[in-house]
């Protein structure tokens, strides 16, 4: 049978034709994501495609110190006021310490100083060390050796005997004296408080639900000192307490007034014990009424151990 050659060209480019637009689609690249190229991967150490690179993250300030004494971590709410408060510091001191331009202005997780004076570390103690002649030598501080031990020493004759290791004096270190007991009635607990109103006490003090004492009174009442301090705090910035007045009496201890229609003393004032500081009032509280604490080493206490009973 005679076939004409252009019919069977013609077929063969038709045949051709419908087989590669039937594998078209098989043919088309998957899409992929290069994660190792986008920019989240400042440091462009992996060119691998579908690599992560996680970019380093900047620890908080003070990480180092997370869990040591005389430092706190910040935690969600907190404010460097109540952090004193709690602290039995005033926000002042925390914020010259840890360097802070801008006291409204920290983050949970950082890492604060919140003590006067911090421990530390003491350094390791230096091992002997061994020279080429084969004598061992020591660290001597100045203080292990006398003057007359050192004059002794020089004047030693130095004739060792032949082929020996040379004679080391060594001098035996002389224990420090013990630190002096402090006089009687130098303890720094010995703080004289008296009551900050004259009123009747509506609530004393619950660990749990109110952690000091409130005091019934007037509008205009006075609040007085309850001993001898500086005013460390002196507005209305810690939620729940109002105009509120905190005053540090030493290391040991604070005393919060709260609730005040009225602040008469202003941040780093000295106060003396009795005299008027704020008039009463109920700002953020349910009626007029003083709300006062006393905190020992920032821990609220029962001021029924420090005021005397009437």
């Amino acid at each position: 049978m005679f076939v004409s050659r252009g019919l069977v060209v013609g077929f063969s480019v038709a045949m051709a034709g419908v087989l590669l637009s039937g594998c078209g689609t098989r043919l088309s690249k998957a899409p992929v994501e290069d994660r190792g190229t986008s920019s989240g991967n400042a440091s462009g150490s992996s060119s691998q495609p579908g690599v992560v690179v996680a970019t380093p993250i900047k620890p908080l300030p003070g990480a180092e110190n997370a869990g040591k004494p005389g430092y706190y971590t910040v935690k969600p709410g907190d404010t460097l006021i109540r952090i004193g408060l709690e602290n039995g510091q005033g926000w002042k001191d925390i914020a010259r310490w840890n360097n802070l331009e801008n006291p409204n202005l920290i983050e949970v997780g950082q890492v604060l100083r919140v003590s006067a004076s911090v421990p530390v570390p003491a350094p390791a103690a230096s091992a002997a060390v061994a020279s080429d002649t084969g004598v061992v030598t020591r660290p001597v501080t100045s203080s292990s050796v006398t003057p007359a031990a050192a004059a002794s020493a020089s004047s030693a004759p130095k004739t060792p005997a032949s082929g020996a290791a040379p004679v080391v004096a060594v001098a035996t270190p002389t224990p420090a004296p013990a630190p002096a007991a402090p006089p009687a009635g130098a303890v720094e607990d010995d703080v004289s408080f008296i009551w900050p109103a004259s009123g009747a006490l509506l609530a004393g003090f619950d660990e749990a639900r109110n952690k000091g004492y409130d005091i019934a009174g007037k509008a205009g009442d006075a609040v007085l000192a309850a001993a001898d301090g500086r005013v460390v705090y002196s507005g209305a910035g810690l939620r729940g307490y109002g105009n509120l007045i905190i005053l540090k009496h030493n290391n040991t201890f604070l005393t919060a007034y709260a609730h005040n229609q009225t602040l008469l003393v202003k941040e780093d004032q000295a106060v003396r014990r009795g005299q008027k500081i704020a008039e009463m009032g109920n700002t953020d509280a349910d009626r007029v009424k003083l709300h006062f604490e006393i905190r020992r080493q920032g821990k609220p206490v029962d001021p029924a151990r420090y005021l005397a009973a009437r």
